[in-house]
């Protein structure tokens, strides 16, 4: 293997993106069972937490964890070696940049699976997210810090809603028979993802701007949030049934993500399958 052979990193990613689905089938899964049975949708650590005295529930957490510690090292990979050719003009270096803070926020999640999984804590939701917006308001301008990084946050949620508006996830999947049926599936979860992202982007934001870390929150955070609105429990079923999608979308990426710099750019995507279609429909509407 060349020093220029990244083939390795396929299976990391792969790893990764199967863990990250794992982590969204829980938290979905568990927030359904929970709004059923008690009023209110789980956290992720609430979720991950939940699941550690059932009969899978050990093995399902080391897989997370070794699931997210994958995704975060093909994050690395992945921006440090561009895999997916963005680029290196301004865009390019924003969609990297954006890469390492999701492996650092899904490394995160891999802790916590670690947390639950040896019951080492038993804060709440939200308390490690607050924990940490906590530690950065102590340093020299921690408040601009952490109101910056809700506004990146913002801005990764408005990406994924754009991404599912646009169906820009298309364009890095291989087109198949699965993947063309099931995109309507994983077109709702890339957007119940972005309105996920959003919100806690939101809370993270207000916590810097009022210097009250506890304001910052996670998941369940979005999830009360919801609820409270017109129509809230309505709304947050419909994020759950769309965060479902979301780690279908994931297992797809883990098994038919294209990778230009180490698959090549001779596999057909789902955006130039689709596109294909629409060309020869409008060929053919004024033919």
């Amino acid at each position: 293997m060349s020093k220029d052979d990244l083939s390795w990193s396929i299976p990391v990613m792969r790893a990764g993106y199967a863990g990250r689905g794992i982590v969204y089938l829980v938290v979905a899964g568990v927030s359904l069972y929970t709004l059923w049975a008690r009023g209110h949708a789980a956290g992720t650590s609430e979720a991950l937490s939940s699941i550690r005295d059932s009969a899978w529930g050990i093995p399902v957490l080391v897989l997370i964890a070794l699931g997210m510690l994958a995704y975060a090292v093909w994050r690395v990979v992945d921006a440090t070696y561009d895999l997916e050719d963005y680029g290196t003009d301004a865009k390019g270096i924003i969609a990297r940049t954006g890469m390492l803070v999701t492996g650092t926020l899904h490394l995160t999640i891999g802790i916590l699976a670690v947390i639950a999984l040896f019951k080492l804590s038993d804060g709440g939701s939200g308390s490690g997210l607050s924990a940490a917006v906590s530690g950065v308001m102590a340093l020299p301008a921690g408040r601009a810090l952490v109101a910056l990084a809700g506004l990146v946050t913002i801005g990764a949620g408005l990406y994924y809603l754009h991404k599912a508006w646009k169906r820009k996830y298309r364009e890095v999947l291989a087109s198949n028979h699965f993947t063309r049926n099931w995109d309507p599936m994983l077109r709702a979860g890339v957007a119940a993802q972005g309105v996920i992202v959003t919100l806690i982007g939101g809370f993270i934001t207000y916590a810097g701007l009022t210097a009250d870390p506890q304001k910052a929150g996670g998941v369940g955070e979005a999830f009360s949030w919801l609820h409270e609105q017109a129509y809230g429990q309505i709304l947050v079923i419909a994020v759950c049934i769309g965060l479902l999608g979301f780690a279908l979308f994931c297992f797809v990426n883990a098994t038919h993500r294209i990778i230009p710099k180490v698959t090549g750019n001779d596999i057909e995507s789902l955006a130039k399958q689709f596109g294909d279609q629409a060309k020869r429909g409008a060929k053919t509407a004024t033919g």
